[in-house]
């Protein structure tokens, strides 16, 4: 096969196993650029970093391509000014943009006698918007309609590539202004963590004579401790004395008030003496009659029952049953 090398020398016809060694040797990859050829070529490369530059070229002949679309405005014979001004920053819009426009005419009833009016409508059009377009296809009668094409002066790809000098313009100069005045944005350290900056010698010893300062740190720790427990005993000891005090001054106050009272042994006579020289009781108040109740009410009479209705008399006797039979003994 036939070798070239990867900045495109040529190496010479050499066979498959020392073209595959030298591939191993440079760290590259052996490709077949020819198959077709007599004898075929093979180039040494980095395949990776091929793929990934041919993607992104293709990636910039997508975004750099155009794709040109017919943008279509409609018009009346009779249209307003002010429509008709709408209708023109529409197509300068369009035309501005890359794209081309169709001016359409819609005719009606017998507007259609009247085809010259419409010609006149379309150059008027024309003219307006010659900075950015220029006539591609001049007025023609389809139909009820009057047609005409209009073509960008400059290609979506010059559109799109002003624009974005445009933009990055106005940024440049925002950014310049905002500098100028003393406004400009604060910029953000990405630099990577810095280890921390100390004063200590330790960070520069080595690790055999960093134990030393290990343990001059343990025992400083140690005594701050030490220092921080006699504190907190110095201040225990000095609430117990303020509480003692305190005891003692409500002591004080309590025996003062205790000799401002009267003595409580000079009690009156009358509780020594025998039980039977006790005054006589005061006389209890009157009970207070109860209220007599109230007399009830009289019941209504009963009503009087009616008197029960006289039963029938019962059949009369036969004659001579009260009568004694003659020669019967009694």
């Amino acid at each position: 096969m036939r070798l070239v090398g990867p900045a495109g020398e040529q190496v010479g016809v050499v066979r498959i196993e020392d073209a595959l060694r030298l591939a191993a040797e440079s760290d590259l990859d052996l490709v077949e650029v020819a198959p077709q050829a007599k004898p075929p070529v093979c180039k040494l490369m980095d395949f990776g970093k091929y793929k990934y530059e041919a993607a992104v070229k293709a990636r910039e002949a997508r975004k750099n391509q155009t794709n040109t679309v017919l943008k279509e405005i409609r018009f009346r014979l009779k249209i307003d000014t002010h429509d008709y001004e709408t209708k023109r920053g529409h197509a300068l819009r369009f035309l501005g943009a890359g794209d081309k426009v169709k001016a359409m005419i819609q005719f009606r009833g017998r507007e259609q006698q009247r085809p010259e009016m419409g010609i006149r409508l379309l150059q008027k059009f024309a003219e307006d918007v010659s900075e950015v377009g220029v006539v591609e296809s001049s007025p023609r009668i389809d139909g009820r309609n009057m047609v005409m094409v209009i073509g960008p002066v400059k290609n979506k790809a010059e559109a799109k590539a002003e624009a974005r000098r445009a933009s990055q313009r106005a940024e440049s100069k925002a950014a310049n202004e905002a500098a100028r005045n003393g406004d400009a944005p604060e910029r953000v350290d990405t630099s990577p963590d810095k280890a921390p900056m100390t004063q200590s010698l330790a960070d520069l010893l080595p690790d055999g004579l960093r134990l030393g300062s290990s343990a001059a740190e343990a025992d400083k720790a140690r005594a701050e401790q030490e220092k921080a427990e006699k504190e907190h005993a110095a201040q225990a000891a000095k609430a117990a004395a303020d509480k003692a005090a305190a005891d003692a001054r409500r002591a004080e106050e309590a025996a003062k008030a205790a000799a401002a009272k009267p003595a409580q042994a000079a009690k009156p006579a009358a509780r020594t003496a025998p039980a039977e020289a006790k005054p006589a009781e005061a006389p209890k108040p009157m009970a207070v009659p109860k209220p007599t109740a109230k007399p009830a009410a009289p019941k209504p009479a009963a009503r009087p029952k009616p008197a029960a209705a006289p039963k029938p008399a019962g059949k009369a006797p036969a004659p001579g049953a009260g009568q004694k039979k003659p020669g019967t003994a009694e």
